[in-house]
């Protein structure tokens, strides 16, 4: 089964089961059009509704998958059809798997010097079918972006992964568009220090009972004030259940 775009809370979201994720990423990908894919969080949602930028950025984007079981309950609350939900990272080895099958290309954009390096070595003894083109750390220069740009469309990979470093985020690639002539672009903030082994990704466990956020706010305390947002979240969702007629 093809995607199916909906919209939440005025935000989209893709309807696409992981069975299907594969073959509708490759479907992208042999598109040759400039694109990203992007990991949306309840927070992306309501970034997205205050934020018109971001909010044609994800209008925009290949494919929008939610990966936050806060939206899933949303969803279900205000009568849409299941949607899945996506573990970002697991998802990311999913889709260089499909890569590494179809000897496709990679560029590796982000991190520290050496979590980067690390990451394509990690990378390479995993897919040794894929094809890294290039890499550039991140947190670097404005004076050197255009040079990033050239490089990336001069080898031209079935695949830009960004992480950490990279200014705009999902913002980057659709600011840039224009700059390419074709390129499929996915932004993950830990991406690179998963990689790299320095930092461990959220437990399957953890992911599947939806306590992310009480994860990070064990790790970062000051993380706790996203309680009030959070609470503000429900509250949209209890307004659009009360009062409003249609969704798409």
């Amino acid at each position: 089964m093809a995607k199916t775009r909906i919209e939440f809370l005025t935000v989209p979201l893709d309807i696409v089961s992981q069975a299907d994720l594969g073959d509708e990423f490759m479907k992208i990908v042999h598109s040759r059009e400039t694109s990203q894919i992007c990991f949306v969080s309840i927070w992306d949602i309501l970034k997205a509704r205050s934020n018109p930028e971001y909010l044609n950025c994800l209008q925009e984007a290949a494919l929008v998958l939610p990966t936050s079981k806060s939206i899933i309950k949303g969803l279900s609350f205000l009568k849409y059809p299941p949607v899945v939900r996506y573990n970002p990272f697991p998802t990311i080895i999913h889709l260089l798997g499909e890569l590494d099958k179809n000897y496709a290309s990679l560029y590796l954009l982000g991190g520290r010097k050496q979590v980067l390096l690390t990451s394509e070595k990690n990378i390479k003894k995993t897919f040794p079918h894929i094809h890294v083109m290039g890499r550039f750390v991140g947190y670097y220069p404005k004076s050197m972006e255009t040079d990033i740009i050239t490089a990336i469309k001069k080898t031209s990979p079935s695949l830009v992964l960004l992480s950490d470093g990279i200014k705009g985020k999902h913002l980057w690639s659709y600011r840039k568009k224009k700059q390419f002539n074709q390129g499929l672009f996915l932004y993950y903030k830990d991406a690179f220090r998963i990689f790299s082994k320095r930092k461990k990704r959220v437990s399957n466990a953890v992911f599947e009972k939806g306590f992310e956020m009480w994860y990070e706010i064990i790790r970062n305390p000051l993380k706790v004030f996203l309680i009030f947002p959070y609470i503000g979240y429900l509250v949209i969702l209890l307004w659009y259940r009360c009062f409003k007629i249609h969704r798409k």
